[in-house]
């Protein structure tokens, strides 16, 4: 497989270990968020005046785009491989991994660029109570792919495990 999708919850380390998962492979990179970002403006600003669903079809949109492309390892957003239509486009010119965490690792990850930053996490009392939460909501969905740990590893620990699955 010359293509590689990386998913899972926000704070998993999907655009970190893209990056340098990409670099180390000599693969394009290509960050579906960062997309969205360029293309309509800041998430949070599209969440807040549009809503969910605009930004949902916008990752619709770019699955579609995505489809098309080799030879690249792509970062998603949290949700993005959740969607059935996504899943439909992408699980078949892609070997997907979802890259998991603890509810406290991942608030310890997120929270350090603060809960603005997070539209999911914006209004919530406890944040580890709401990532726990949506953790819940979303685990079926994230084990339908080849999981791998992030807790307690470096970026390069990382890369290095999955770097050796596509050496040929």
């Amino acid at each position: 497989m010359n293509n590689i999708l990386l998913t899972g919850f926000m704070g998993t380390g999907k655009s970190s270990v893209g990056r340098a998962l990409a670099d180390a492979l000599g693969l394009d990179f290509v960050d579906t968020d960062e997309l969205i970002i360029e293309r309509h403006g800041s998430i949070e600003a599209i969440f807040h005046t549009l809503g969910e669903q605009a930004f949902r079809s916008m990752e619709r949109t770019i699955a579609v785009e995505l489809s098309d492309r080799r030879n690249v390892v792509v970062s998603t957003g949290g949700r993005f491989m959740l969607d059935d239509h996504n899943i439909d486009l992408l699980v078949s010119e892609y070997d997907v991994i979802a890259l998991v965490a603890d509810a406290t690792t991942i608030a310890k990850r997120v929270l350090a660029d603060g809960v603005a930053m997070r539209p999911l996490l914006a209004d919530a009392a406890d944040p580890v109570a709401r990532i726990d939460e949506l953790l819940a909501e979303r685990r079926h969905g994230y084990e339908r792919f080849t999981a791998v740990d992030t807790v307690g590893r470096s970026i390069a620990e990382i890369v290095a495990d999955l770097a050796t699955r596509y050496v040929r």
